[in-house]
């Protein structure tokens, strides 16, 4: 498991580093962006920042993987929120209170079906709309999971750079979320 985390770690690091220097993002809108990012390795369900991200299906049904950390953790109040809310479209983002986490906040976003696969479109349509979720909502800190990485077997490396220039992207544009060393993208919760 050790050699998996850094694994991650450095397909991260490796897809900041050339969404950073990408010609299509001015050096002044990167050097902007960098700071706000913060790889980091650890359980998601005990990050204190204002919202943790759910890698979810579009039911907003909390089985396995992160959903069900976020279960066992969070308590039933949180898969209660998501039954009202109901099934949202697959790219889509829909938001939950935090329950008994420490997170005020679980942002579901829905890169697969259930059952189903995580594709690059509903990844990257997922990850943007929790983004804009937690700007609306003035949110300041946000821990996203490898998105699509567990049961629905997307893989590490597409997800890593779908996910940082998706989040390159949004931080470049103006936003809410500030920097922050609780910021967490792309951090695989172990053991899960």
């Amino acid at each position: 498991m050790p050699a998996l985390r850094m694994r991650w770690a450095q397909v991260c690091s490796r897809e900041f580093r050339r969404i950073d220097g990408d010609d299509e993002m001015s050096q002044q809108s990167a050097k902007a962006a960098a700071p706000k990012i913060v790889i980091q390795q650890g359980d998601l369900t005990e990050m204190e920042t204002d919202a943790i991200v759910n890698a979810a299906n579009n039911d907003l049904i909390l089985g396995g993987g992160v959903a069900g950390a976020i279960r066992r953790k969070g308590g039933d109040a949180i898969q209660r929120e998501c039954n009202e809310i109901g099934s949202i479209p697959m790219g889509y983002a829909a938001i939950t209170t935090g329950g008994n986490l420490k997170a005020k906040y679980v942002i579901h976003a829905a890169s697969m079906q259930l059952g189903g696969a995580t594709t690059p479109e509903s990844l990257q349509r997922s990850t943007a709309h929790a983004l804009r979720i937690a700007a609306e909502r003035g949110l300041k800190s946000i821990a996203f999971p490898a998105v699509g990485t567990g049961i629905a077997g997307f893989p590490m490396e597409e997800c890593a750079e779908i996910m940082l220039r998706e989040t390159a992207e949004h931080l470049k544009n103006g936003s809410s979320l500030q920097t922050s060393a609780r910021k967490s993208c792309c951090a695989k919760p172990p053991n899960i």
